[in-house]
């Protein structure tokens, strides 16, 4: 997890000490990137594994599941104003991290490897206009621009689908032909 220099917070302005709601928001963006993508240490071999891997292994649920919890990281990145290529990036790492992720095995190697969450949650750490502390919305070109790049995702997601029923179907055929043949 990112460690903050004490000029980055700022304080609530209520006496109390605590930070404000911003740095509240960021710090759920850096927890989330750790549980998806560094979660687990291998014990002998130094290597992190996220939740991303691990559920990755439920097929057909378990890299769905993390990819829309990988949306919330993209979604926020509107709100910090990354630039619009910024955002089609992350989009890209959330693509390709669904896209291999969910070939068996091969793919869940590949979560362990790639963490398209660490990955975006620094591209917004680079690329972001403001502050976290004036990060509570974006713009609305912005927001659309995401909700096509999320509407691309979900065509990956049914075009995935689709391709393993295709797939399914034709096996199925292939052993009734063995068996009945």
């Amino acid at each position: 997890m990112r460690a903050y220099r004490a000029e980055e917070i700022e304080l609530a302005g209520d006496g109390t000490g605590q930070p404000a709601r911003a740095i509240e928001v960021e710090q759920s963006l850096e927890r989330l990137g750790w549980l998806l993508d560094d979660f687990f240490r291998i014990p002998g071999l130094g290597w992190r594994i996220g939740l991303d891997a691990l559920v990755g292994l439920i097929p057909g649920v378990g890299d769905t599941a993390t990819t829309l919890a990988s949306l919330y990281v993209l979604t926020s990145a509107v709100r910090y104003r990354v630039p619009k290529v910024t955002l089609l990036r992350m989009g890209l790492n959330l693509g390709i991290d669904y896209a291999v992720g969910s070939l068996p095995l091969v793919g869940d190697l590949f979560d362990a490897w790639w963490k398209s969450n660490q990955k975006n949650i620094e591209l917004l750490r680079q690329r972001a206009t403001v502050s976290a502390n004036e990060a509570r919305e974006g713009k609305i070109s912005d927001w659309l621009f995401v909700g096509l790049i999320i509407l691309l995702l979900v065509g990956l997601a049914v075009g995935a689908a689709l391709v393993s029923i295709f797939l399914l179907m034709l096996m199925a055929g292939q052993i009734s032909r063995l068996i009945g043949g």
